[in-house]
């Protein structure tokens, strides 16, 4: 029997794409979710359960490599104790899994947000100071496996610290933006100059495929795009290239954040306004990815051309008024182009 590869977090938005991923090279893929599969593959063993409690959790002949993406994560959302629950437990669980069954490689998702929110540029080499729960419980979950590669030798270790991941299916931060477009507005709260580290999802992965093939039995990298887009350059490319007709406006902080605090209770216009999000516009995230720049690697994509990879595969919305969304392209060695999923 060939050697397994587990997803754990394989129903969420990352894992979907890795295992349409996997599944296309012909991989054998075991995935593990609390939740149902968005998509469901020929060939792919999907499993319900928890990934704190992993002790029914049986993959039949050897496993080759964990990849763990469970996590608690929408910010705000959630109690505080919910992501040191999962995220931290989880970690606990999936290396004891992966202890006990041999596994000798993990790709574990963390986030810039051990970094905390900074106007100074932050790399691999700052000091990481998060201010969030979900911050506070990644770097705990980062450590947790870094014990497990210690434990032993000949293990390898990949560390991903994922800005802001965008493309079909995400249902975040870039979502809410563009749907913001969509009715016509954005407002900017107070400032336009707010760095925003993003990266597109296959970006992500394929980041993840050269981390892995470096020589390095661990490594930790920042996930995100060199060139350091600003809020109103990931605005601006989002209206040229989907949104001509949306306006933008500039008002002064206390405004909006007033504004959406007294909206956020109230749940005005279905537009996800909340304060927490408002104060993120505010603040840069402006993490740089020297780990991977140092060794020579370029994303195959950027900003806008991560865009316009999305944009055809959701509805037509994206699309200036009475035109067709264009077929989808297929990712650059992908073999196979990107499927429809959920719009912008």
């Amino acid at each position: 029997m060939s050697e397994a590869i587990v997803v754990f977090g394989g129903s969420g938005f990352v894992g979907t794409h890795l295992i349409r991923k996997l599944a296309a090279a012909g991989e054998r893929v075991v995935s593990l979710d609390l939740k149902p599969q968005r998509e469901t593959l020929a060939g792919v063993d999907y499993r319900i359960g928890d990934v704190r409690d992993l002790e029914n959790f049986q993959v039949e002949g050897p496993v080759r490599r964990i990849y763990n993406f469970a996590a608690v994560h929408t910010t705000p959302g959630h109690p505080f104790w919910e992501y040191y629950d999962t995220n931290i437990n989880g970690a606990i669980e999936v290396t004891r899994w992966a202890n006990a069954h041999d596994v000798p490689q993990i790709v574990f998702t963390s986030s810039i947000s051990v970094y905390g929110p900074a106007e100074e540029v932050k790399t691999e080499a700052s000091q990481p100071a998060p201010e969030s729960a979900y911050g506070y419980s990644k770097l705990m979950a980062e450590s947790v496996h870094r014990i497990w590669f210690d434990a032993r030798p000949g293990r390898k270790l990949v560390v991903a610290r994922p800005a802001v991941v965008f493309g079909h299916g995400e249902r975040g931060n870039f979502t809410r933006l563009a749907r913001l477009l969509q009715k016509g507005f954005f407002v900017y709260p107070g400032r336009k100059d707010t760095v925003k580290a993003c990266v597109y999802v296959e970006d992500l992965l394929d980041s993840m495929d050269f981390a892995l093939a470096e020589p390095d039995a661990a490594i930790t990298y920042n996930a995100a795009y060199p060139e350091r887009y600003t809020l109103e350059e990931i605005v601006d490319t989002l209206r040229a290239g989907h949104f001509p007709a949306a306006r933008t406006w500039m008002i002064p902080r206390i405004v909006v954040v007033g504004a959406a605090a007294i909206l956020g209770r109230l749940g005005a216009f279905n537009l996800g306004i909340h304060p927490e999000r408002v104060m993120k516009l505010v603040r840069s995230t402006d993490v740089f990815p020297a780990v991977l720049t140092g060794r020579g690697y370029r994303f195959p994509f950027n900003l806008k051309g991560g865009l316009a990879q999305w944009a055809p595969v959701t509805d037509a919305a994206v699309c200036p008024a009475g035109a067709a969304a264009p077929r989808p392209r297929a990712r650059p060695g992908s073999g196979k182009a990107n499927r429809p999923a959920d719009a912008f």
